[in-house]
C-alpha cells in the first residue's frame, strides 16, 4: 500500500512543478535573454557601397546567418526578450557583387543628415 501512495506523490508533485512556468510567482526572478548580433545605428551609418567584405566584418562583426548556397549575403539577426515587456526583433541583410558592398535592407536606414554634414 505504501509503494501506491509514494507514486501517486511523487507524479503529484512533478505536476505541480511543471506548472510553475505557466503561472506568475511574485518574487520569481527573470533575466532578459539577447541572441544574435547587436547593430547599431552608428555601424549601419558607417556603411558606404564599395567596401569589401573585409571591411563590413570589421564595422559590423561576423554575421550571423552567411548562406553557404548565397555566399554574397549577409544576414544579421538580432532578438531580446526583456524578463517584462514585449520581445524585439531586428534584421538587417547586407548584398555584395564581386566582393564589395552593393546594398543592404532590413530594419536599420542610413541616417541621411550625417551623411550630409559630412561631406
Amino acid at each position: 500500500m505504501q509503494k501506491p501512495v509514494h507514486r501517486l506523490l511523487l507524479i503529484l508533485s512533478l505536476l505541480a512543478l511543471s506548472g510553475c512556468q505557466y503561472f506568475k510567482f511574485p518574487g520569481v526572478y527573470k533575466i532578459n535573454i539577447q541572441q544574435g548580433n547587436i547593430v547599431t545605428q552608428e555601424m549601419v551609418d558607417q556603411l558606404k557601397p564599395g567596401m569589401t567584405q573585409r571591411q563590413v566584418r570589421y564595422i559590423m562583426g561576423n554575421p550571423l546567418v552567411q548562406d553557404t548556397f548565397n555566399p554574397n549575403r549577409w544576414d544579421y539577426i538580432y532578438t531580446l526578450i526583456p524578463a517584462k515587456g514585449e520581445p524585439t526583433k531586428e534584421r538587417i541583410t547586407i548584398f555584395f557583387v564581386d566582393d564589395k558592398l552593393s546594398h543592404f535592407s532590413g530594419d536599420f536606414v542610413p541616417d541621411a543628415t550625417r551623411a550630409e554634414s559630412s561631406n
